[in-house]
């Protein structure tokens, strides 16, 4: 059944209207006005000479994130549409609208799209000049195994880790030393929540997947599946025994065993009365006493991440050996008191109401200025949509041409007055022989950039060539698609090199940075989803290190190590290895491969062919190999043993294209 019952004006809206709502409730938050993509609220006070820290994710968990921007914890939260991420573009406007030399800081919660659109964003911003450092935050301690490329889920305990990182840069701290702070308390936290009802989108059916009396255990703040379902449900003083057992329990994390101390978040998942949190916490208060001798230095209690109207509640401890992390890292002090000074340090954040610690609150400004309240525009980068491009290489000057050779001497004449008869006597003197022809022109040089021309084009007619292949091994696997995405950014970046007469007028060619900075627009503007998140991060991660490199002059070892960066870049953010069935068990050993023939003195060409074979090696290394990414990860091991990974045969296909081409 579907419920109208919403005080909404529409679902398509809601985001926006309630941010609308916020920023004329706070003084202090301002809007970024762009396209309807860009949902980023900003601390207007901001100094940019301290380090910005920045978070975000979907939106429907208020007062999670836009709730926390304020003095002393975000400069910028970045909203996207309900239990959706925000897009790059978003992330990358707020990181330009807030940070200054001192650099920025994206905490991120551990969900895939959340992780590839903010380090996409953050990879941008670093090509841009920018300093920009990156925690993900993942606590969740239900499930018990998680995949090794899915990772814990981050949850209510991301708001910890904003309060440390934001008042730990209020002090102008540097960002490594941010970043530490975050990192620390990240891997210092753990949290587990207990659903009663499973969240209602607006405009969306009633879910019936929990029944009357039934409650789920671990269930996720966008509603997914948790660890396990209970009927009928447990008095409250067992069910929060079982789920501090549970806490304190597993690998991720424990207690000091001499006198524990531990900060506690009791957090309401969104319509939770008052009255049983305040059961629920005095419950976790006494059990960590009685059972576990804990002492709970600091309390928090109430809506801090929600999941719109779900009932039911989470709970988040905190409790870390920092001085004896600091000794063995040989970082920067900061012992318990340290931290918590950074968690009682006052904010105007409107979603921080303090807690056990007296950490202040600010509520409603003063009298409405309407003025004072206009949205921002959302700042863009300098130069052609943020491509900075130089100008052509200077062309070689030119020789004048030589000056032709001297006209052979005329035969001489003879004397005057001599007589025919005479000419047997009188001989004329032999003319030398004809000077040699001058030699050919030298073949005229190959325009600058031409060849990475024909690669780039011999790999987009590969790929569009390939993608009924790719489509039909997709369907076994995914969704079917993966043949149609990627020639969706084929035919962009065709495109893109037939601007301006064709031969690659659109693009800037002869520096191949900019060239790279352009591909990855290409693919950015053409192409949605994982795939494309990745090769974005790929492309634009390797056009960072190339602007490191000649502008127009880079070797085949610039090429390389720009495959390094790129391919260490779609590892960090995610998370896949040789092994794990994705485009990588194809890219990684086509890295090592041309790495390794240069080292041996290979020539380009070569040293290509090496990488194409090795990738064509490695995708078919993949069939019948288990997957553990994406939706192959749900696909029977016996279905995988008759399937390449189509993501692996796309790489194989154009890099197969590009080799071929540096032969012609």
């Amino acid at each position: 059944m579907t419920t109208k019952k919403k005080l909404l004006n529409s679902p398509d809206t809601a985001v926006v209207d309630a941010l609308r709502g916020l920023v004329l409730t706070h003084g202090h938050l301002q809007r970024l006005e762009g396209s309807p993509q860009i949902k980023v609220v900003i601390n207007r006070n901001h100094d940019k000479q301290k380090v910005a820290v920045i978070s975000g994710g979907g939106s429907g968990h208020e007062p999670a994130h836009a709730g926390y921007v304020g003095d002393g914890m975000l400069a910028a939260a970045v909203c996207g549409d309900i239990f959706a991420s925000p897009s790059t573009e978003a992330v990358l406007a707020a990181i330009r609208a807030v940070t200054g030399p001192a650099g920025c800081l994206l905490i991120v919660k551990n969900y895939t799209g959340d992780r590839l659109n903010f380090g996409l964003a953050a990879e941008q911003a670093l090509s841009e000049g920018l300093a920009v450092a990156v925690v993900v935050v993942g606590e969740d301690v239900a499930i018990e195994s998680p995949s090794p490329l899915a990772g814990r889920r981050g949850l209510a305990g991301t708001v910890l880790v904003h309060k440390a990182a934001g008042a730990a840069a209020a002090r102008c701290l540097p960002l490594c030393d941010v970043a530490a702070v975050a990192s620390r308390v990240a891997a210092s936290i753990a949290s587990l929540g207990v659903g009663l009802t499973v969240c209602t989108l607006p405009g969306k059916p009633t879910s019936e997947r929990l029944g009357p009396e039934e409650i789920e255990l671990g269930l996720g703040i966008h509603g997914e599946p948790g660890r396990a379902k209970e009927s009928p449900p447990p008095p409250a003083g067992e069910l929060v025994r079982r789920m501090l057992g549970q806490l304190t329990g597993g690998p991720y994390f424990q207690l000091r065993k001499a006198d524990p101390r531990v900060v506690l978040l009791v957090n309401n998942l969104g319509a939770t009365p008052p009255l049983e949190l305040s059961i629920v916490t005095a419950e976790a208060l006494t059990a960590l006493r009685r059972e576990y001798g804990a002492t709970v230095v600091r309390l928090y209690v109430g809506p801090y991440m929600t999941s719109l109207d779900m009932a039911g509640a989470s709970l988040t401890l905190l409790s870390y050996d920092l001085e004896e992390a600091d000794e063995q890292q040989q970082q920067p002090p900061y012992g318990w008191d340290e931290l918590l000074e950074l968690l009682d340090a006052p904010t105007n954040a409107p979603g921080w109401a303090g807690g056990g610690g007296g950490g202040s609150h600010t509520d409603v400004p003063g009298p409405y200025d309407p003025s004072s309240y206009d949205d921002v525009p959302a700042p863009l980068p300098h130069g052609s949509d943020g491509i900075e491009v130089p100008p052509p290489p200077p062309e070689e000057e030119k020789q004048p041409p030589p000056s032709p050779p001297p006209p052979p001497p005329l035969p001489r004449r003879r004397k005057s007055g001599s007589s025919s008869s005479s000419s047997s006597s009188d001989e004329e003197e032999e003319a030398p022989p004809p000077p040699p022809p001058p030699p050919p022109p030298p073949p005229p040089k190959p325009k600058p950039g031409a060849a990475l021309g024909r690669a780039l084009r011999a790999a987009a007619e590969a790929v569009l060539a390939a993608a009924p292949e790719l489509d039909e091994l997709d369907a076994k696997v995914g969704d079917g698609d993966c043949g149609t995405t990627l020639a969706a950014a084929a035919s962009a970046l065709l495109r893109q090199l037939d601007e301006g007469g064709g031969g690659g007028g659109g693009m800037a060619l002869y520096a191949p940075a900019t060239a790279a900075q352009q591909l990855a627009r290409c693919v950015r503007g053409a192409v949605g989803g994982s795939s494309g998140a990745l090769y974005d991060i790929l492309i634009t991660a390797a056009a960072r290190h190339l602007k490191s490199c000649p502008v127009y002059d880079i070797s085949p070892k610039d090429w390389s190590d720009a495959l390094c960066a790129g391919l260490a870049a779609v590892q960090k953010y995610g998370r896949a290895d040789v092994g794990c069935r994705t485009m990588l068990d194809a890219l990684l050993p086509a890295r090592d491969a041309l790495a390794a023939s240069l080292e041996a003195g290979a020539d380009t060409a070569a040293a290509v062919e090496a990488a194409a074979a090795a990738a064509e090696a490695g995708a078919e290394a993949t069939r019948g190999m288990a997957a553990t990414a994406g939706r192959a990860s749900y696909i029977p091991r016996e279905v995988l043993a008759e399937v390449t990974d189509p993501g692996a045969r796309a790489a194989a296909v154009w890099l197969r294209a590009v080799a071929q081409s540096l032969k012609e």
